[in-house]
Parts: structure tokens; C-alpha cells; sequence
């Protein structure tokens, strides 16, 4: 992951950022909505399965998804090669911190499933609501 623009640098109006997912990688943290931005995704190489409000969306080099605000979503890397995608927030809610924190739990299950528990705390944190794990994909 790499910010190219973060709120710091932006008036806090917009983050950008690269997102590079190994094949056959599902996302860590769980699904989960945002009340305060979208988040707009931005196919560059590969294909990323997005699961939205319990819709499956491909979106590949060139296309373009939109995830409104409230819209429960995550994605996997179903495929077997390395998928990069740019990401927008906005306005820019989320910043590298998120990641960070969300790295270290990620990290210390060590390559079991990250606790939950603090996982959620993280998101709700930085402004992520954990949907209830009937709404995972």
C-alpha cells in the first residue's frame, strides 16, 4: 500500500491510495460500511472481486466502482496473481494510521485469522463500522 495523497496534504478533502493484493487473498479485516465518505476503486492490474451490499462486482484494469456511504462491501483476490487497484476516499476520513494499526493485529496472528475483536476496535476507531457476521461475504 502506498498514499500518493493523504488528508495532511489534501484540506483534508480527499486520500488517495495504491492497493497491491497478493493472489488468492481474501481481505483480513471484515466487511464493513463508512457514514462519512465513499470510496471510489480504480482497476489498474488484475481483478478484484467486490462484494457490495451483497453484490459481487469485478472490476479490472480501466473500471470504476463507487462504494456509497453506509454500503456494506469488502473484496478478495480470487485470482492467482497480484491485483493492484488505486483507491479514493472521500473526503479523507482514513489515513496510513488505519493501516498501521490494522497491520500490527493482522501481523501478530501470524497467518491465522486476525482477532476480531481487535480488529473492530481499530475500524470503529478510524471511522470503519464492522458489519455483523451475518453480512460477511
Amino acid at each position: 500500500m502506498r498514499f500518493l495523497l493523504t488528508g495532511d496534504n489534501s484540506t483534508d478533502s480527499i486520500a488517495v491510495f495504491e492497493l497491491v493484493v497478493p493472489g488468492a487473498q481474501r481481505l483480513a479485516a471484515p466487511a464493513h460500511s463508512h457514514d462519512h465518505y465513499e470510496e471510489t476503486i480504480y482497476g489498474i492490474d488484475g481483478v478484484l472481486t467486490w462484494t457490495v451490499d451483497g453484490k459481487q462486482i469485478d472490476v479490472g484494469p480501466g473500471q470504476a466502482l463507487c462504494i456509497p456511504r453506509g454500503a456494506v462491501h469488502r473484496f478478495d483476490n480470487n485470482g492467482s496473481r497480484n491485483v493492484k487497484a488505486l483507491c479514493v476516499i472521500t473526503p479523507a476520513a482514513i489515513g496510513p494510521q488505519y493501516f498501521r494499526d490494522s497491520a500490527e493485529v493482522i501481523n501478530a496472528a501470524a497467518g491465522g485469522p486476525p482477532d476480531r475483536t481487535k480488529m473492530a476496535d481499530i475500524m470503529r476507531r478510524h471511522g470503519l463500522t464492522p458489519a455483523p457476521s451475518s453480512a460477511q461475504a
